[in-house]
């Protein structure tokens, strides 16, 4: 989780009704990253479920992903922000999503795609904005995401709603998109800002793209709305 994530997350929050109960899978807190991985306060008065694969700060039940043992249609919302490079059987995840969701409900996931691997507890996969979508066919309204370079974004991220939900208004992607522009903020220090702008002279953009386009995004309407 970072501060973009974030950003992204409090932008969806306050443009579209999420409806409650939240589940949030992969909702370990991790030291040092308290004051963004705690995403309750983001939705006030709706019930919310933490799970997360281990015990630990911001866990509220310890379960796997592939096999939640929650009822069918019981969540109204599932969140699973940079989580499912850790699933090591993915495409069961997402099945049992899709299971748990209502009718009318919504998943937000997001990824990382340019990073360093890393542990809790193992990491195994990278998505690519295609992929959101290929993974994401059976929700008939989506919007898909990601920041930085185009050709290497830092993260993807993509908002499904299943069939029982409207597509998004072009009034609610106007407000999302400037609620973007507004919260999704991730600046770098100066020191290391001047660092990389030095290199991207000296040795071409490509390598520092992804550092100093951080806070570039781009977003799809999948498929777009005529309303």
């Amino acid at each position: 989780m970072n501060r973009f994530i974030h950003g992204m997350v409090r932008a969806v929050a306050e443009t579209f009704d999420l409806a409650g109960p939240v589940l949030e899978i992969g909702s370990y807190q991790v030291a040092g990253q308290e004051d963004v991985s705690d995403l309750r306060p983001l939705f006030p008065g709706r019930e919310y479920l933490g799970v997360d694969a281990r015990p630990g700060p911001g866990v509220d039940l310890v379960a796997d992903v592939e096999n939640l043992p929650l009822a069918d249609g019981s969540a109204g919302t599932v969140l699973a922000l940079n989580t499912f490079e850790h699933v090591p059987r993915f495409w069961r995840g997402f099945e049992e999503i899709r299971r748990v969701l209502r009718p009318d409900g919504a998943l937000l996931v997001s990824c990382p795609f340019y990073f360093h691997i890393h542990s809790y507890p193992s990491d195994y996969w990278r998505f690519t904005p295609e992929a959101l979508k290929v993974l994401l066919a059976d929700y008939p309204h989506k919007l898909v995401g990601w920041h930085g370079p185009t050709k290497r974004p830092a993260n993807v991220w993509a908002l499904a709603f299943r069939e029982g939900r409207p597509a998004p208004t072009p009034e609610q992607l106007r407000r999302y998109r400037a609620l973007m522009a507004r919260h999704a903020r991730e600046p770098l220090p100066w020191a290391r800002r001047a660092r990389y702008a030095v290199g991207r002279l000296l040795f071409g953009g490509g390598p520092f793209a992804p550092y100093l386009d951080c806070e570039r995004w781009e977003t799809e309407c999948q498929p777009a709305s005529t309303r």
